[in-house]
């Protein structure tokens, strides 16, 4: 009786004492989409992540069209050879900066020699008509003196006069051809009418000798045709020069908008070097002919170019008023990011979830730029911290890693 009490008490002692707990999993982690950023509300709270939601407002109805920017051809000139010859000195590259009247090759012609010659001749000329000139001089007024004193007959002296008449007008002649040669090499060869002191006989090649080729206007240097050494001829184009305070961006305009453009209307384009500024100009021609695949018209538009930051290839984004009004939608511009060269945003998802959404942006005013792709109306895109929220995206990209 004895040990069945005590086996009851040890009985009753092993069921009130408390069972062990099983232990509890562990909490699994939330999963994160690719580009999302998730985030607790002191995180949010320290990093002072602030929402705005995209809003819908009335536009002026503009009309959009890609283009690529080219010199005002205009404004842009070729620097020709105008003689025969070999290129030995080229003075600037593409992209320098030359003035009008500036010496911008020098070329060896055998032009100059053959000119030089032909102006030798002509003095030689000249000195010949002059002498016979004054020959018929002092036998004009010779036989007028005797035939004054009758010895001599009025057939002798008028003859004598028309030697003379004959001998000035040679000295007239060979005056014009000195006059000429010295103009073609002086002012239209650019070098000078003699023959250098210096210049040793049978030396062919000079300084003096060589025939600068000088760009007419002032501008930047578009094109370069030839290099040192090589052989030209009259008219071959050396250089192209383009004065580029002004460009032309040549837009495809689509087929649907062309009723709604006009010569003369304002335009504003943007470049992607410049994502932050306008650019203005007008419509100066409208194509005359439909491009067949991308049913577009060519559209001229004339853009001044302040402190030459427009460059000719430059791809552009060109918008042209047409009247009306349209619903655009608009953000603050402070909620833009740069993700790779790509414009992103940070898409409030709620719940201290943020996800990245690549955006196409339009015009900005006052602050707002506007999102032709990307969003919707209503939706809340991060306008202050989006920097904390990018550097956590990076730094949870890293852990991944």
């Amino acid at each position: 009786m004895k040990y069945l009490w005590l086996a009851a008490a040890l009985s009753l002692a092993g069921c009130t004492k408390e069972a062990p707990k099983p232990p509890e999993p562990a909490k699994a982690e939330e999963k994160r989409a690719p580009g999302e950023v998730h985030l607790d509300a002191a995180m949010v709270k320290s990093g002072n992540i602030v929402s705005v939601a995209v809003e819908t407002r009335s536009q002026p109805a503009v009309v959009r069209a890609n283009g690529r920017l080219t010199v005002n051809e205009e404004r842009t000139w070729h620097v020709d050879s105008f003689v025969d010859g070999r290129v030995l000195k080229l003075m600037v590259n593409v992209g320098d900066r030359v003035s009008a009247g500036q010496t911008v090759a020098q070329m060896h012609s055998h032009e100059v020699h053959e000119a030089r010659s032909e102006y030798q001749r002509a003095k030689t000329d000249l000195a010949k008509a002059q002498s016979q000139r004054s020959f018929a001089e002092r036998t004009r007024d010779r036989l007028k003196r005797l035939y004054d004193l009758k010895a001599a007959s009025l057939e002798q002296t008028e003859q004598a006069e028309s030697q003379l008449r004959d001998a000035l007008s040679a000295v007239k002649n060979a005056e014009i051809e000195l006059e000429r040669t010295r103009v073609h090499l002086v002012e239209f060869l650019d070098v000078s009418a003699d023959d250098h002191p210096d210049h040793k006989p049978g030396e062919f090649i000079h300084e003096e000798d060589l025939v600068p080729v000088k760009s007419r206007n002032g501008g930047v240097v578009t094109k370069r045709e030839t290099s040192v050494g090589a052989v030209v001829k009259a008219a071959d184009m050396v250089l192209e020069v383009s004065d580029l305070a002004t460009v032309w961006m040549i837009a495809a305009l689509p087929e649907d908008m062309l009723g709604k453009v006009k010569v003369g209307m304002t335009a504003t384009v943007r470049v992607q070097a410049y994502p932050d500024e306008v650019f203005t100009g007008k419509i100066a021609r409208l194509g005359d002919q439909l491009d067949a695949e991308t049913r577009t018209v060519p559209v001229r538009i004339v853009l001044a170019n302040p402190g030459q930051k427009l460059r000719p290839e430059m791809y552009g984004v060109a918008e042209i008023a047409a009247g009306g009004a349209e619903d655009a939608l608009f953000m603050p511009q402070s909620a833009l990011q740069d993700l790779n060269g790509q414009a992103v945003v940070f898409l409030d998802k709620g719940e201290g979830k943020y996800a990245v959404r690549p955006v196409r942006t339009g015009r900005i005013q006052g602050g707002n730029v506007e999102v032709l792709e990307g969003l919707a109306a209503g939706e809340r895109v991060v306008s202050r911290g989006g920097f904390v929220l990018k550097s956590q995206m990076f730094k949870s990209s890293l852990a991944e890693e």
